[in-house]
């Protein structure tokens, strides 16, 4: 039987398999040899005998569910190792050939799935209706009515919101974290300073490992960029321009500004001086600035002639570098690329402990976004850090 095309109208073909990258497709996509040495190394692929059960929980919009929520139905399925085809063409038609093409495509593993450590057992939604389609998809789900009683038979939480706001984030992490739940939890974190401020002192009074981000942190490129930081062939950045393609509204920045916010955040580090914001129509510029490094540039707006999402220009001394989540110009393929990251990312601090990104990080990104927000009503002003921070 022959391999079903993996290219969508449009786009150009994705590579043949999921993890036959030659030296030269390397260097061409990372443009140096000592970023290839430094791609050398293994993903992160532990073994172990654990199988972690994993409870999967849905954030609300303003009390309603987000019935096909893409941060726990997208982003949290390779957490399972089964999906039933019959049940997803019942329940979400619209994703069924883009999953069979790419996003349960066993031809497309990155050398990592299926986890042999990870199964989600138990699904959450304030609404105990909507689960019922997520465990039918995902064989051996069960539908939990409780969050209470979800954490005493769970290894680990993952609460996944797609567009909330926050307001809820920190009632549906509570009772894992209480327990020391090793859990993932979905930005805008906390929605607050204060809220997420709330959020990360109870991972920490009760040691419980927590992970939260962007999933622009996992994208192929973002780890060559990071390579070429660390391998210092280029020299230092010296600037980033970090560009979402989507339109603009400041309800849209409150929730997705996080995004260029942690890309500006995982490439220059922590330590924001303040931020700038100017909005014009569905576009707006976010001057970030630090006190001993170069100003970044937000755009979330940017015009576009083929939508892939973000767009980041990360400036070294002595070179330009480009990316976008698309490898080789699939969007598709490089989109499984980045989830999967994202969920070996908190498979990794299953098995360590250790969380990916520093509290402190995380709490900067929420008052950028916060920070950028009061520079509007304040006719575009620099809004220092501490000014929100508390």
């Amino acid at each position: 039987m022959s391999k079903p095309s993996m290219t969508p109208p449009g786009a150009e073909a994705a590579p043949a398999a999921a993890m036959n990258f030659s030296r030269r497709d390397l260097l061409r996509w990372t443009g140096s040899a000592a970023a290839v040495a430094a791609a050398a190394q293994p993903l992160y692929a532990a073994s172990t005998d654990k199988v972690f059960r994993i409870g999967v929980v849905s954030a609300a919009i303003e009390g309603k569910p987000q019935t096909r929520n893409g941060h726990t139905w997208h982003f949290a399925q390779y957490l399972h190792p089964e999906c039933d085809f019959d049940a997803l063409k019942k329940h979400y038609p619209q994703v069924v050939d883009t999953w069979k093409n790419y996003y349960r495509n066993p031809d497309f593993a990155f050398d990592l799935l299926p986890f042999p450590d990870t199964r989600i057992t138990h699904y959450y939604d304030a609404d105990p209706t909507v689960g019922q389609a997520f465990a039918d998809v995902f064989p051996g789900v069960k539908v939990a009515t409780s969050l209470e009683e979800m954490c005493d038979e769970v290894d680990a939480v993952w609460m996944g919101d797609a567009s909330g706001k926050g307001d809820d984030h920190y009632d549906l992490v509570a009772p894992g974290l209480a327990r020391g739940l090793p859990t993932f939890c979905d930005k805008p974190i906390g929605g607050t300073v204060e809220g997420t401020r709330k959020i990360l002192d109870l991972a920490k009074k009760h040691q419980a490992p927590l992970m939260s981000g962007s999933i622009f942190n996992h994208e192929w490129g973002m780890e060559a960029a990071l390579r070429m930081r660390d391998a210092g062939e280029f020299g230092p950045i010296e600037h980033v321009s970090a560009r979402l393609m989507s339109r603009y509204s400041l309800d849209r920045w409150m929730i997705y500004g996080q995004h260029p916010l942690w890309t500006v955040m995982t490439l220059m580090g922590p330590g924001i001086e303040g931020i700038s914001l100017y909005e014009y129509n569905d576009t707006c510029h976010a001057l970030v600035t630090f006190p001993d490094r170069y100003p970044c540039h937000v755009w979330y707006g940017q015009p576009y002639e083929r939508f892939e999402y973000n767009r980041t220009d990360v400036y070294f001394k002595k070179k330009l570098f480009t990316f976008t989540p698309s490898i080789e110009g699939d969007f598709a393929f490089g989109h499984k690329y980045e989830i999967v990251r994202m969920a070996d990312a908190f498979r990794k601090m299953l098995h360590t402990g250790k969380e990916p990104k520093p509290h402190q990080e995380i709490l900067e990104v929420t008052a950028a976004v916060h920070a950028g927000a009061l520079s509007l009503q304040e006719k575009n002003r620099q809004v220092r850090l501490e000014e929100v921070m508390g």
